[in-house]
């Protein structure tokens, strides 16, 4: 018979936050431009001028692409990713896109999310492939979650990306077939 004593000393379940992937809405800007900025600033991960502004960044991250999301956790968002074909005409049949996670929630699955929900949506479209075309070599939770969800590194530009900190260091290409 369990004894709430008992109770007191198993283990508790792992227990993370549940998070929503849903699409953007003009309204969530206020919420995703901390997001954006905070990652463009430390120009760590993404080749995007940290100088940009809050209008560039706007347009560049909800007017271009195809699709926006947002990853929710009780009712704050959290994360952000837009997708795309990764080239016009004859490359269209391969998505890219771009995914920034408030630094706060790295490592709780909220970028997992964002890239399973990119993914399948991809897949659903009938897009052939992901490509993203930069990942940062020294960005390690980044490749290892791509790695985890299927990517491969098809190939590193050395010296490619200007890192505050590290010098020069590498860009991957990386690749997942959404296609048997």
């Amino acid at each position: 018979m369990h004894t709430p004593a008992d109770a007191a000393h198993e283990p508790l379940p792992e227990s993370r936050p549940a998070t929503v992937v849903r699409e953007a809405r003009e309204d969530d800007w206020p919420s995703i431009w901390p997001i954006v900025e905070e990652v463009v600033r430390a120009a760590d991960t993404f080749a995007y001028d940290p100088a940009m502004t809050e209008v560039d960044a706007r347009a560049a991250w909800l007017a271009a692409p195809e699709r926006v999301v947002v990853a929710v956790r009780d009712g704050a968002v959290v994360g952000t990713a837009n997708m795309y074909p990764n080239r016009p005409g004859p490359g269209s049949h391969v998505a890219s896109g771009s995914i920034m996670v408030d630094r706060a929630v790295r490592g709780t699955g909220a970028g997992r999310a964002l890239v399973e929900d990119m993914i399948g949506w991809a897949g659903g479209q009938g897009y052939a492939a992901i490509q993203f075309n930069a990942v940062v070599d020294t960005n390690a939770s980044a490749v290892h979650l791509y790695e985890s969800l299927g990517f491969v590194t098809l190939g590193v530009a050395p010296g490619a990306f200007r890192h505050p900190e590290l010098g020069d260091v590498g860009l991957r290409i990386m690749w997942r077939e959404l296609r048997a």
